[in-house]
């Protein structure tokens, strides 16, 4: 019994210190946009178009940009990632909320409770919501990879950063099927941290 005690802790500690010392990818999330069909529909006459397949499963760059205002900024050629979504979203930085004028909420992709409105314009048509926010720092991951590190949804983890501007920060893990393991941040914190887009970060609780 002792034995088995023994053996079964050391276990526990050895699964933590890989927990601890988790390596993850970082990627950086310039501004975007996601539609909804109807609003796809108002704004171009064609289906969207491939320009690149993103690292999470099923996901694209378009080659199809809009335009984002509001009465005190602007930024065009803003990418739309694919594929149609359930919600209409910009996500942008900080940085870019400034040069709107507006400041949008740090939230999850989808929880638009808060957001700011923004008008979305190409030159077959606009739309005005509610729709803009600040992305959570986030790790996606599937459920197999969540198992391994003992991790659920929307847990906060600890995610360290090396370099000459070296500095620990909160991430929100991000579950889902066809997640694929990553780290994503805005521009704003990628900048702050120098980092490049496939730079390694280590990953705990």
């Amino acid at each position: 019994m002792g034995n088995h005690f023994f053996i079964c802790s050391i276990y526990a500690i050895i699964k933590m210190v890989m927990i601890m010392e988790e390596k993850v990818s970082i990627n950086i999330s310039a501004r975007h946009v996601h539609l909804t069909k109807e609003a796809h529909a108002k704004l171009f006459d064609h289906d969207l178009t491939v320009r690149n397949p993103l690292n999470q499963i099923g996901q694209f760059a378009a080659n199809e940009t809009v335009t984002v205002k509001t009465d005190k900024g602007v930024f065009e050629n803003v990418r739309i990632i694919g594929p149609l979504r359930s919600y209409n979203q910009v996500e942008i930085s900080m940085t870019d909320a400034r040069k709107l004028g507006i400041k949008p909420p740090v939230r999850k992709s989808g929880h638009l409770d808060g957001a700011e409105t923004v008008t979305i314009s190409t030159p077959k048509g606009e739309i005005t919501e509610a729709c803009s926010i600040i992305a959570d720092r986030h790790v996606h991951m599937n459920p197999d990879k969540a198992k391994e590190l003992g991790v659920v949804d929307d847990e906060v983890l600890k995610l360290a950063i090396s370099g000459e501007k070296s500095g620990v920060i909160d991430v929100k893990a991000k579950v889902s099927d066809d997640g694929y393991y990553e780290v994503h941040l805005d521009t704003d914190d990628a900048n702050a941290f120098l980092i490049n887009p496939g730079d390694i970060g280590t990953l705990s609780k």
